[in-house]
């Protein structure tokens, strides 16, 4: 979701998040040791499950990946630290998005508003009034007037509300430290894909489909927000994102009323949609850069891992993978 928290941060300036974090507790700690060994070995079944430096390389080539956490964390530091040493030798960064592409979002957006404009019902018409309430609530609280989200496409909603309310739009996440730090020594910047990426994806998701999405992520707001926000940091900084996958799934399924066949599908559809479809894409931008020289590629840390996850990818093209 890095391209849509940029534009929600730009859309929230001057104001931004509230930075009242409540420490809250990390809820896979929590769990019984029986559950957690379950959503362990889920989590392991994964190819490269654990960490989030990786090398691949492939005769002379050389990449540094990087798995990236998206908000602001004072734990970055030490990463940027560890990591000094291959911008200092690399011929390029590539990122989800880089300035370019945050500019033409921006001017996009500016351009063409109406395409995060729902066509067809308002989400006070769509939702319960009881949802319609949760949500309103949830948006307040991030600074958001639930009359200007009332029109606006479920799943854009649904980003809004994954960024924590307490998060703080002040700081940045380890992407755009790195460009940063790459910026500064003049190092070039490559977007492993266009600006409007995810528009195009969500555009082909159907709008029962986005306010499923939608209301499976108003879930875990409220009293579960601080908890799960501390949860996905704790488990993003042990190199456990893909555990962090399993328990998302597992916490939404112990919610009243849930339906395993839709949760399910909506894990699905994010995994083939979001993650993989962009993990295809991404391949042959990061060899054809790699043919100039040594690089650092940086991307959300879920698409790290799996069967059809970007370090899988490469080493079936030949890539050996070896962790940092």
């Amino acid at each position: 979701m890095r391209l849509l928290t940029i534009l929600i941060l730009a859309l929230l300036a001057p104001h931004g998040l509230r930075a009242d974090c409540a420490p809250g507790q990390n809820l896979i700690q929590t769990l019984p040791a029986e559950q957690h060994a379950v959503l362990q070995s889920a989590a392991d079944a994964a190819p490269f499950a654990h960490g989030n430096l990786w090398h691949a390389t492939r005769g002379a080539q050389h990449i540094t990946l990087v798995g990236t956490f998206h908000l602001a964390d004072p734990r970055h530091q030490a990463t940027l630290t560890a990591l000094a040493p291959d911008l200092a030798t690399a011929t390029a960064l590539l990122v989800e998005a880089g300035p370019v592409e945050q500019a033409a979002l921006k001017a996009d957006f500016a351009a063409h508003p109406d395409r995060l404009l729902h066509p067809g019902p308002t989400l006070p018409e769509t939702l319960s009034p009881q949802d319609w309430a949760r949500l309103s609530t949830a948006l307040a609280a991030r600074n958001i007037p639930p009359f200007f989200a009332a029109r606006l496409q479920p799943w854009f909603v649904a980003t809004l509300l994954a960024v924590p309310a307490c998060q703080t739009a002040a700081g940045d996440g380890l992407d755009q430290l790195l460009i940063t730090a790459a910026t500064r020594q003049h190092l070039p910047v490559v977007a492993l894909e266009p600006f409007d990426t995810l528009f195009r994806i969500f555009g082909t998701i159907s709008d029962t489909d986005q306010t499923d999405m939608l209301l499976e992520t108003l879930a875990t707001t409220g009293a579960l927000e601080a908890d799960t926000a501390r949860t996905l940091s704790d488990s993003y900084f042990a190199g456990e994102s893909r555990l962090f996958w399993e328990f998302s799934r597992y916490q939404l399924l112990q919610l009243p009323g849930a339906d395993p066949v839709e949760i399910d599908h909506q894990f699905a559809l994010v995994q083939d949609k979001v993650i993989t479809d962009r993990n295809h894409a991404w391949l042959p931008v990061i060899e054809a850069q790699a043919a100039h020289g040594p690089l650092i590629v940086a991307f959300g840390a879920l698409h790290l891992a799996g069967d059809t996850g970007v370090l899988a990818l490469l080493q079936q093209d030949g890539w050996i993978i070896t962790p940092w």
